[in-house]
């Protein structure tokens, strides 16, 4: 009984909590967009000033990083921010392409620390009454029904395994 009502209660706990994937990712994503709209003026602006100059961007940061310590430390920190600025463009590519339920195939593209603390630390719950919102509740409370009874379904075999092995 105890069991059964832990289950339903795990399985409230996960649908509540999976139903709530379709609004942060959708702020995710307003945050990832704007981050990109950001580092897209700061790569095309070096990329005006090394061309203004005759060189590519590889070239620019080569001769940054030869002419002394302050130069090598701003090429490494203005390459650092162009990878960045590329892997937050690919992500967002996919996401912005992507539904609810094919977001949540690509979760791995949630990978920006910064972003996804930042849309965790001003998200608000949202109802969901959307269909998305609706079917990843109803996954949520399986998942969390099945984790919770399973769990107990390993502890009920070992404490009356035990229990049996000692009797026969």
């Amino acid at each position: 009984m105890i069991a059964r009502v832990l289950a339903l209660t795990g399985g409230l706990a996960g649908g509540l909590s999976l139903s709530q994937f379709p609004e942060y990712s959708q702020q995710y994503i307003q945050r990832l967009a704007g981050a990109v709209d950001e580092l897209t003026l700061f790569v095309e602006g070096f990329d005006a000033d090394a061309t203004s100059v005759g060189m590519t961007r590889e070239a620019a940061l080569e001769e940054m990083a030869a002419s002394g310590d302050l130069g090598a430390a701003r090429a490494e920190t203005i390459g650092s921010t162009i990878v960045r600025y590329e892997k937050m463009s690919a992500a967002l590519e996919v996401l912005q392409s992507s539904g609810p339920f094919t977001r949540a195939y690509n979760a791995i593209q949630f990978n920006d620390l910064d972003v996804a603390r930042a849309a965790a630390d001003d998200f608000k719950p949202a109802v969901p009454v959307s269909f998305e919102g609706v079917v990843f509740t109803g996954f949520g409370f399986v998942g969390g029904w099945l984790a919770i009874a399973l769990i107990f379904g390993i502890l009920r075999r070992l404490i009356f395994g035990r229990r049996r092995a000692g009797v026969a």
